[in-house]
């Protein structure tokens, strides 16, 4: 499926989409709603999971479950008769979970206790204008969106005068060193539960739990010589959200069900509800098959056997002065396009017939594809394919756009990968 004839305008525009996208999302909740906002006008209703659905060909709509969701387009054929399309992503990043018990006093100082979130690069989040995001649970059990204005938090550096050895090499405890400042302590200053309350428009004692997350304040940006580049924190994974939500709505529909799902806690293993190792993308798939094959009991496995699944998630770029860590034979650019992962021992999905599939629909899009497999003397990362494949037993293909700073509070991109990816995900969902 050739796509239109892309210009510089064409590219930097949705570029210009990436870097609203992320600034609308400082926490997988906020990315969910926005997710969420962006479908709703595009057609898509949003079903509860409590609710009984009724689903008809061509149908599209979305579901939540906490910092993850799976929108769809149901096909015209049963999924028994047809198979899925799926594209997977994950909402949340490397970061900081604000505690329960917040709020740290010493030195005459008022700090907020947190602990780190996943294998974040801890170095890069000091002395950045911080805020905390995601949402408060209040009495009666209503829940709010939460993003503090301005920017009430900083993790101060040490400075050099008192610690001389730094130049050896910088050693982060993250018990002692990792805990954001918010205020002198005078004993009268508000502390985050009423500034969380404020937010939320209630009294301080409304709010009775929190999943907050810190955030970097700065905007997304744009960067390099030529204005190309996408400088923003989570891309990993926000851009694979943003350009696999692009792609659906912009999809055809089909014979086969398209669906999208992102995923919240890859960055910690996925093991949770709304995690890759949880039921919520099968217990949506089960749902989908039992609406459109209601008289086969061999439906499921049928549909399963007949789908794919793409796992988007960022990849590594070639480093521009540690090229050494890379493979020297998959050395993947900024800017082009896709990257297929591969791992031996499985860390990625990503097999001869999945490679071969995706590959193919980028040829037919004009898309190219680069390829990235991680040094033998050096372990490897992972995602949520290799998860997803095995709780479904769905063929999967690992990929994502290249990036560099990975896991650092602030990532870059280039704006010139974002239609490619768009364009790769769409021949995909309109296979």
């Amino acid at each position: 499926m050739p796509t239109p004839d892309r210009t510089p305008t064409d590219e930097l525009a949705l570029g210009d989409d990436l870097r609203a996208f992320v600034d609308a999302s400082p926490s997988p909740f906020h990315a969910v709603a926005e997710l969420s906002r962006r479908l709703r006008p595009a057609g898509f209703t949003e079903l509860a999971e409590p609710d009984a659905w009724s689903l008809t060909p061509g149908g599209a709509h979305f579901v939540v479950r906490h910092g993850s969701l799976i929108a769809f387009r149901v096909g015209s054929a049963p999924l028994a008769e047809a198979g899925m399309r799926l594209v997977g992503a994950h909402t949340d990043s490397p970061t900081f979970k604000v505690r329960p018990h917040s709020d740290v006093r010493q030195a005459g100082y008022r700090l907020v206790g947190v602990e780190p979130y996943g294998g974040g690069l801890w170095h890069t989040w000091l002395d950045r204008e911080l805020t905390v995001a995601g949402r408060v649970a209040l009495r009666g059990g209503e829940v709010a969106l939460v993003r503090l204005p301005g920017a009430p938090l900083r993790l101060p550096s040490l400075a050099i005068h008192l610690d001389r050895g730094v130049r050896d090499g910088l050693k982060l405890d993250p018990q002692r060193d990792l805990v954001p400042v918010w205020s002198r302590d005078l004993g009268t200053e508000p502390g985050l539960v009423e500034a969380l309350a404020e937010a939320a428009g209630v009294a301080a004692g409304e709010v009775v739990g929190h999943d907050l997350v810190l955030a970097d304040t700065q905007p997304a940006g744009t960067a390099g010589a030529d204005g190309t580049w996408v400088a923003a924190p989570r891309l990993d994974d926000q851009a694979c959200c943003h350009s696999g939500l692009t792609a659906l709505i912009g999809a055809p529909a089909g014979a086969r069900t398209q669906v999208l799902v992102c995923n919240d806690h890859e960055e910690v293993g996925s093991g949770s509800m709304s995690g890759a190792r949880g039921s919520f993308l099968e217990d949506v798939v089960r749902r989908l098959v039992a609406l459109t094959d209601a008289g086969d009991p061999q439906a499921l496995p049928r549909a399963l056997a007949q789908s794919r699944l793409v796992s988007a998630d960022m990849a590594h770029a070639v480093h521009p002065t540690r090229y050494d860590r890379h493979e020297p034979a998959h050395r993947p650019q900024l800017g082009g396009g896709p990257v297929l992962k591969v791992n031996g021992n499985q860390a990625y999905a990503t097999d001869a017939a999945s490679s071969g599939w995706f590959a193919e629909r980028c040829a037919a899009a004009d898309v190219p594809v680069q390829w990235f497999v991680t040094r033998a003397d050096l372990p490897s990362g992972s995602t949520i394919g290799p998860l997803t494949a095995t709780r479904l037993g769905v063929p999967t293909v690992d990929v994502g756009a290249p990036m560099l700073a990975m896991h650092s509070c602030r990532e870059l991109a280039s704006a010139l990968d974002v239609p490619l990816m768009v364009g790769a995900l769409t021949a995909c969902f309109a296979d």
